[in-house]
């Protein structure tokens, strides 16, 4: 005689768990695997991508969901799904095992140290450092104790599973210039642009230090600093919005600007 499952479950599999406590109680969510953190780091936007169902649980395993009632003295009575949903997202934890946490951090600190190692440069040679050397820098960071009046200072005590690899690498990298347990510097390149004005604020927003600039014969001017891996995006935008008629021109390719030197 078969047995009838409660309406109240639902049974989902090969599913990622995010949990959150909120008012005493437990609430999770059924996600896909690697979705979690590529909707958290922007990459993704969409939730049914994320999702498995737009369904608040107790217990995913169980298929057991949150009653109405509970959910509502949790989060407030004016809470909608939709609301209480995206907090779990983006305040719950990450449940994974202990295999595949540890495999996932790994490779976070692998592309943790690729990023680190192609944004920076010593400022004194101007090349870039190995990914080895690039590695010892941090550990001898993240050994380090805190000192008394740092409690405001970049800090960087490891890769977590709890962001994105790109916001770690910007704050390791943050963490490096301040400590500079080895001589290092944010990598820029110094351009010069040329293009007519109505392209100028597309191009600003891929600028990240303006060092000069005017208008000449109708055209905006600018010398500037760029991450290396934005000026593809550069050259490409003024070359489709000038029909080749604007230029864009390397003046240095790994730069150290003003305010990075110590």
């Amino acid at each position: 005689m078969p047995i009838n499952q409660p309406s109240n479950q639902i049974k989902l599999t090969n599913v990622a768990i995010v949990r959150l406590k909120k008012g005493k109680k437990r609430y999770e969510l059924a996600c896909y695997k690697n979705k979690v953190m590529e909707y958290r780091s922007g990459v993704e936007t969409d939730l049914d991508e994320v999702l498995q169902i737009q369904q608040v649980f107790t217990n995913v395993s169980k298929g057991a969901v949150a009653p109405h009632a509970d959910l509502q003295k949790s989060f407030g009575p004016k809470s909608t799904s939709e609301s209480i949903i995206l907090e779990i997202l983006q305040k719950g934890e990450l449940q994974v095992g202990e295999k595949e946490r540890n495999a996932k951090l790994e490779q976070t600190h692998t592309e943790v140290i690729s990023i680190v190692a192609s944004k920076c440069v010593d400022p004194v040679s101007k090349r870039v450092y190995t990914p080895t050397m690039i590695e010892k820098a941090l550990a001898e960071l993240s050994a380090k104790k805190r000192e008394e009046g740092e409690e405001d200072v970049p800090r960087w005590s490891g890769v977590t599973d709890k962001k994105s690899s790109k916001a770690q690498a910007l704050e390791a990298i943050k963490a490096l210039v301040y400590h500079q347990p080895i001589a290092i510097a944010r990598a820029r390149m110094r351009l010069r642009v040329v293009a007519p004005k109505r392209v100028k604020e597309r191009v600003v927003e891929f600028i990240e230090q303006v060092e000069d600039q005017g208008y000449e014969g109708g055209d905006w001017e600018c010398t500037a600093f760029v991450e290396p891996g934005k000026y593809k995006s550069i050259a490409d935008l003024v070359a489709s919005e000038t029909r080749g008629k604007g230029r864009v021109e390397v003046i240095d390719t790994a730069v150290v600007s003003e305010g990075d030197k110590s």
